[in-house]
């Protein structure tokens, strides 16, 4: 047997043990579906996959499908730029200035609230309190003494309740309409003709070799967006991934987020959970009042601008925008903007909050 069968033997064996998530997640996803909630197939997966991991069941997590589901979601996302874009430049700028004010905020409460009310240290705070960049900022949090457990329920936990939370605030805010609606089998069905799928695929594979390249953060998201984006907007195509593609990856990116709570015992983590919860709930309304407040001061629609300032993550928070058709190059734009800067800036924050704890 040659060494090459060995990685193909791997990942069909890693496919066959995913196939029981997977189908719990379209069956939660299309429950949802049925039953005509908003962003169904993310919510209904996510929903599925967190209860069943919290009854004490460990799910298997998508691995490496997360991996191209998020090419295919930046390829997706790309697809929202187009030869017409005639967006508001000062709003923008004005808008993106709000957004780094208010995760410049968002920061500053994480790091007290982790500090003085959670009791975690430093870099855990710092690391836990980040508003996005999950990927990254684990990566980084593994190379200090960062309590990895904290770090990753507080994110795992402030993604589920702002998903969670995207369908009653937007309500609230009043400037998106969220009926789901039923569409037939010819929908479900189209896909692009052979040329358009060769561009989507090209800007799937080029985009992350340039994002890698570009050492973007979540260069496997961010680097498809910035080709796609590019051929859209040149006019090279107008074509959009088939729906089918879309609802399975809100069915992977939804269970991603669920399976991150299996084999946790709440006994164990109920301190962390409970502090996570009302961390995520604060920072949410600091995104809420930041997105209200630049709607009424440039007439920017609140719901975009709230999936904008959201504390993060990029992926699934660009997708919902994506998916109720709210503005997704705004949303996208903003979110790329606040990782860079976020991780340009977090070791230069941690050794100063560390000089200060010193102190």
């Amino acid at each position: 047997m040659s060494a090459g069968s060995y990685p193909r033997r791997a990942w069909l064996t890693s496919v066959i043990r995913f196939l029981p998530t997977l189908l719990l997640g379209i069956a939660g996803g299309g429950l949802a579906y049925v039953a005509g909630l908003p962003l169904p197939w993310l919510l209904g997966a996510l929903i599925a996959s967190t209860l069943v991991s919290l009854s004490g069941m460990r799910l298997r997590s998508p691995g490496r499908a997360r991996r191209v589901v998020l090419a295919v979601i930046g390829v997706m996302l790309g697809t929202a730029f187009s030869p017409d874009m005639t967006g508001d430049v000062t709003a923008w700028g004005a808008s993106l200035l709000v957004m780094l004010m208010a995760t410049a905020l968002m920061m500053a409460f994480s790091m007290w609230f982790g500090r003085r009310v959670a009791g975690y240290s430093v870099s855990t705070a710092l690391y836990a309190g980040v508003p996005g960049g999950v990927s990254a900022v684990t990566l980084m949090a593994v190379e200090s003494n960062a309590d990895l457990r904290i770090v990753g329920l507080t994110h795992a936990v402030r993604i589920l309740v702002l998903l969670v939370a995207i369908p009653p605030v937007l309500s609230l805010l009043g400037h998106v309409t969220l009926q789901s609606q039923t569409v037939g089998w010819a929908h479900w069905l189209a896909v692009p003709g052979p040329g358009d799928s060769l561009m989507l695929a090209f800007a799937g594979l080029a985009g992350v070799v340039l994002g890698r390249w570009l050492r973007l953060p979540n260069p496997l998201l961010f680097g498809p967006v910035l080709v796609s984006a590019a051929l859209h907007v040149s006019g090279m195509t107008e074509a959009g991934i088939p729906p089918m593609i879309v609802a399975l990856a809100q069915v992977i990116i939804g269970l991603s987020v669920g399976v991150r709570f299996g084999g946790t015992p709440l006994r164990e983590v109920g301190h962390g959970l409970m502090m996570a919860v009302v961390q995520a709930v604060a920072l949410l309304a600091i995104a809420v009042g930041a997105a209200w407040g630049i709607h009424a001061a440039t007439g920017i629609s609140a719901a975009a601008a709230l999936l904008a300032y959201m504390p993060g993550g990029a992926p699934e928070l660009s997708l919902a925008a994506l998916s109720l058709g709210i503005d997704p190059a705004f949303v996208t734009s903003h979110h790329l903007l606040r990782l860079s800067v976020l991780v340009l800036l977090l070791p230069w924050l941690l050794r100063g909050m560390s000089r200060l704890a010193q102190r």
